[in-house]
């Protein structure tokens, strides 16, 4: 056997004998003796705690009782403080609502006085904005004349002297000392008059001769009347009765007639110098001393005669007008009886043509060279213009105008003064150029390429700053331009076109004369009669011949024949 197994024997033996102990413990009853009296003490120690824990339990019931008492009253204390502070913050608090209900009726009395008054701010800045834009719409058309403007001179008698580009030198004016003189022209003399020495530098042996002579001339003008008195004898036919008598000359058909040399003087007066009607008839009667008394019906009838007598001249000017290459075309308004009539003219460095019409527009072009013309037309913004022609060509002398208006009216913007400079720029460099030269189309290149920056300029400035309700004109401008650009720019990819239409204004302009001197035409017949008789006119002085002996010839040809003649009257 071995070690392990003899422990293990052992221990089972021991418990086996404390088994057989306590069987013969519950055997005897010891155990049960000394069980009970274990129960016992458990029990009278339980009773002792059990009562001891009664005491205290009891101990603390009063202490409960005594603690909430206590509590209660201190509870009740703390109540009716609680309900003190409540029924005084419940007084505060209403005192507080009625003092918010005062604020908020005040709050909202002043919000609606606020809204009042913010509505009658927004109301006088409206009226403030308005009456600043009519200030500045009243300001731009007081401003408005001939140099901003369509508006001509002549309707700004009061006008500020036009400045131009020379600076003073502080020279006298007049020549200049070093400088070659330009001396009135020498005349042929009707007189040699002599004008013998003093005596004192003939008998003197102080004075020799130089050998050179002194000569001046004195020129002088003198207004004669030529008569030319025709008589024939005078012969009876005895066998029918009448009278007869040899022909007079053409043009001899009243007692009294006037030959080319007068109607001339009194039409040119008239018509081309723009005098009265009286004051011609004055002016003739006083150069001749009285002798030469013209009848105011006669001086009225001169653009008829003149008108009917250059027919063939008329047509000739119609036929150079509709042939030539570019032309310009233009209307200004005259009054007949009172009411508006135009007055068109068709022009270029050759020839021109007024024509008398009721209307402007496409009823105003009819009858004109522009009708049915095919070159290049120059005329303002007027649309209808684009109907006729090939090409068109805008008058840039508006939007110079224009542009200035622009500048003076809106003086935060940039593009108006730049875009000035460069048609002034672009304007003076054509005009250093040969009209028979080629166009240089890389400087024509270059100055488009301006042209379209400026553009770009005004749009980023509108957009930026829109234009007012009252001052549109130069956003206008800005629009027209960059629509109409080939029409601005054509006259630098051709010579012959001009880059305004001053040559038609400044024809028109003599119509405008005409008419601030007769103040109103009587009949349409003789604006009709004038505008004829001031073509002929104009373009004979563009054929740079001498008008007045042109238009003596002209009332000289085709004399209506004598009413009496040789084949006798009763």
């Amino acid at each position: 056997m071995t070690n392990s197994q003899f422990e293990y024997v052992s221990t089972l033996q021991y418990r086996l004998k404390n088994y057989a102990r306590r069987i013969e413990a519950f055997e005897t009853g010891e155990i049960y003796v000394s069980m009970r009296a274990d129960i016992a003490r458990i029990i009278d120690s339980n009773t002792r705690e059990l009562n001891r824990v009664k005491l205290e339990l009891a101990d603390a019931n009063a202490r409960t009782v005594a603690v909430r008492n206590i509590w209660l009253e201190v509870s009740d204390d703390v109540e009716r403080e609680h309900k003190k502070e409540i029924a005084e913050l419940q007084k505060a608090l209403k005192a507080m609502e009625e003092r918010a209900l005062r604020a908020e009726r005040c709050e909202d009395e002043k919000i609606e006085q606020y809204r009042e008054a913010k509505k009658e701010l927004y109301e006088v800045k409206v009226e403030l904005e308005d009456a600043n834009g009519r200030i500045h719409k009243l300001q731009a058309q007081l401003n408005r004349d001939y140099e901003n403007s369509s508006i001509s001179s002549s309707m700004k008698p009061n006008r500020k002297k036009i400045p131009n580009n020379r600076e003073k030198t502080g020279r006298k004016p007049g020549g200049q000392p070093g400088h070659k003189g330009h001396g009135r022209t020498w005349r042929e003399p009707t007189n040699h008059i002599e004008i013998e020495p003093p005596a004192e530098y003939l008998d003197s042996a102080r004075y020799v001769l130089t050998g050179r002579i002194i000569t001046k001339q004195m020129v002088g003008l003198e207004v004669i009347t030529i008569v030319n008195q025709f008589s024939t004898l005078e012969f009876k036919d005895l066998l029918t009765g009448l009278k007869v008598h040899a022909p007079f000359p053409e043009g001899v058909v009243n007692e009294v007639n006037y030959d080319g040399t007068v109607k001339a003087f009194a039409f040119m007066l008239n018509n081309n110098c723009n005098v009265s009607i009286d004051k011609t008839r004055d002016f003739i009667a006083e150069v001749t001393g009285g002798k030469l008394q013209i009848s105011h019906g006669m001086i009225c009838k001169l653009s008829k005669e003149f008108s009917d007598k250059t027919q063939k001249e008329q047509k000739e000017i119609f036929g150079m007008l509709i042939r030539s290459p570019v032309m310009g075309i233009d209307f200004t308004v005259v009054r007949v009886n009172g009411k508006n009539v135009q007055v068109a003219v068709c022009a270029n460095t050759d020839a021109m043509m007024l024509f008398a019409r009721y209307h402007k527009g496409h009823k105003g072009v009819e009858g004109t060279p522009a009708q049915d013309y095919q070159g290049k037309l120059v005329h303002d913004h007027d649309m209808t213009f684009y109907s006729y022609g090939s090409y068109h060509q805008e008058c840039n002398s508006h939007p110079l105008r224009y542009l200035k208006g622009s500048m003076e009216n809106e003086p935060n913007l940039t593009w108006n003064t730049r875009m000035r400079e460069l048609l002034v720029e672009m304007m003076h460099y054509r005009n250093m150029q040969d009209d028979d030269a080629k166009p240089n189309l890389e400087q024509a290149a270059v100055f488009r390429k301006k042209y379209l920056d400026v553009l770009e300029i005004a749009k980023n400035e509108y957009e930026y700053e829109p234009p007012s309700d009252y001052y549109k004109d130069g956003y206008n401008l800005y629009q027209r331009m960059g629509k109409y650009i080939d029409n601005h720019l054509l006259f630098l990819y051709d010579h012959r076109v001009p880059a305004t239409n001053n040559l038609c204004e400044r024809i028109l302009r003599n119509v405008k004369r005409k008419y601030k001197q007769v103040m109103t035409f009587r009949s349409f017949e003789s604006l009709e009669y004038l505008c004829n008789s001031l073509s002929v006119i104009a373009s004979l002085r563009m054929q740079g011949e001498n008008l007045y002996s042109d238009v003596t010839d002209i009332f000289n040809k085709n004399h209506a024949p004598s009413s009496v003649n040789n084949q006798g009257y009763q």
